[in-house]
């Protein structure tokens, strides 16, 4: 089922006690725009549009103050989303919701991205003569000013400078799924509540992945929607596909971009961008992101199908059950200031794998990477989810130290480590008389890696707890394969990180080879990958 919000179509009455939400659409109506086609360039506000603005304004408290705080928009490209708010940076600064003094803000992912609204903007008052005379563009600063009330609009990037000590009154955060960084995000937020009647319009298409900072607040606008959560302040507009969409259908086309009924986007665009994706994996995702608006889950190309993932086994893992059981730990080290990840494969009596993963990250770039990465790495620390290790690169001590308590707690029957950087952790374990194996990354050490992996974890056989940290590393995963089908991961096409997957695959590998006959290590050809020392 298509997810089209009923009420932009359904002719219902919206409320508009005191007016505010005619006065609102009059006042775009009055615009002028300089790439329109309509008489006079005239700024069209087409029914979707005009509908949305009339929810949004026209809903006011008995004190006349606005009921909708915060607007999610997820609309599919095309639709044109940035002309919308570009309207509505005008509505702010020059129209009737800008208040004397007030400070309107459109944030992008980028400088590029940030100066389209501007220019929309600019454009609207270049084409519009008693506008031009009314404010004073300040194009190097990508400012707009109305001296008359004191009002500014001021395009910023998500890569500028911090907008702390600011107090915004209007905040256009475009394509916010974009975004790296919470820095801009948290300034924006933390000083638009600093005002009465202040709004924020979240315009964006569908996101990929779950670590960003969108994802949460589309879970919040998809918990709001479906009527699991009241807010009241919070307004979901939702334009999107379900996941198994067909992607092929006008029909679903139509029912998730508004603008088709006006000739936008383009529908023999369209029709070619599904043609191109009909044979090319990648072009389809491209056209189910962003022109069907499906939020997608993981790397660029994935691997697994999360939801499988997911379903595959959510229950705890319960480490003090497993005393004493076989077990086979893998180990990617990756560079000192990088993740590193141990993770621990049982396999049981009953066909599954019960997962135990570790990750180590360096304590004094925690911070930083959670802001380069867009994953909540303190919170993960704070939950026992990763190990933060003191100083500025990981603490090799803890890690190996992680893997002798394995060895001491359970049954180890190997230690299989990715060879790249780990000489010294190799040859410290197997002093100790640990069973360590080198582990080669080649097609010919992972390709029956990947397959047993991808077979227990769509088998449901894969019993991962739910960790987090893990579950990101799958949603990273991108396969690379030689012309005679083998895989292995791609560590360098992966979106993000993948190390807790590399090990897992490694150790499940070996947990599961007795079970379907000889092993691709213990033939002559995958020997060269495979070396215990």
């Amino acid at each position: 089922m298509m997810n089209s919000p009923a009420w932009i179509f359904d002719g219902s009455v919206l409320a508009d006690p005191h007016g505010k939400g005619d006065l609102a659409v009059k006042f775009l109506q009055l615009l002028k725009h300089l790439k329109s086609q309509a008489k006079g360039q005239a700024f069209e506000v087409w029914p979707f549009m005009e509908r949305i603005v009339r929810r949004v304004y026209g809903d006011t408290r008995p004190d006349g103050q606005r009921r909708v705080k915060t607007v999610f928009l997820m609309l599919p490209r095309g639709n044109r989303k940035t002309t919308l708010g570009a309207g509505l940076v005008m509505l702010h600064t020059i129209g009737p919701e800008r208040i004397n003094g007030g400070y309107a803000v459109s944030a992008a992912v980028d400088r590029e991205q940030a100066r389209i609204a501007y220019d929309e903007a600019v454009g609207m008052l270049q084409v519009h003569p008693r506008l031009m005379r009314a404010t004073n563009i300040r194009d190097t600063k990508s400012l707009i000013e109305h001296p008359k009330s004191g009002s500014v609009y001021h395009a910023v990037s998500s890569d500028g400078a911090a907008q702390h000590g600011k107090t915004p009154t209007f905040v256009l955060a475009d394509e916010l799924h974009t975004w790296r960084k919470a820095d801009l995000w948290n300034a924006l937020r933390t000083g638009v509540v600093k005002t009465p009647n202040s709004i924020t319009w979240i315009i964006t298409t569908a996101g990929k992945g779950q670590m960003n900072l969108a994802y949460d607040l589309y879970k919040y606008a998809k918990a709001i929607d479906a009527g699991e959560i009241e807010d009241e302040a919070f307004l979901p507009i939702l334009f999107e596909s379900p996941p198994d969409v067909d992607w092929r259908s006008e029909e679903a086309w139509r029912a998730v971009n508004p603008g088709l009924a006006h000739g936008f986007p383009d529908i023999d665009g369209l029709r070619q961008l599904a043609r191109e994706a009909e044979n090319r994996p990648g072009e389809r995702e491209a056209f189910m992101q962003f022109n069907l608006n499906v939020w997608l889950d993981g790397a660029a190309a994935p691997w697994l199908d999360m939801a499988l993932y997911d379903a595959s086994g959510l229950d705890p893992v319960d480490l003090a059950a497993l005393e004493g059981e076989p077990c086979y730990v893998g180990v990617d080290l990756s560079s000192t200031e990088d993740l590193t990840a141990v993770v621990a494969v049982f396999p049981r009596p009953d066909g599954t794998a019960v997962i135990a993963p570790s990750f180590f990250v360096p304590e004094a770039t925690l911070r930083k990477r959670q802001e380069r990465d867009s994953v909540p790495y303190l919170r993960w620390r704070d939950e026992g989810h990763i190990v933060a290790t003191p100083g500025n690169v990981v603490d090799y001590d803890i890690v190996e130290g992680r893997i002798v308590e394995l060895a001491e707690r359970f049954n180890v029957l190997e230690i299989l480590i990715d060879r790249w950087n780990a000489t010294g952790t190799m040859n410290r374990l197997s002093a100790m008389g640990l069973p360590v194996v080198r582990f080669g990354q080649g097609y010919a050490s992972m390709n029956a890696a990947v397959k047993t992996t991808e077979r227990t974890i769509l088998s449901g056989n894969f019993r991962h707890g739910g960790h987090p940290v893990l579950r990101w590393n799958f949603q990273n995963v991108t396969i690379e394969r030689d012309p005679a089908g083998n895989e292995k991961f791609n560590k360098a096409r992966s979106a993000e990180k993948i190390d807790g997957a590399v090990a897992c695959a490694m150790a499940l590998a070996r947990a599961t080879s007795s079970e379907n006959g000889p092993s691709i290590y213990d033939t002559e050809e995958g020997a060269e990958g495979l070396l215990v020392l």
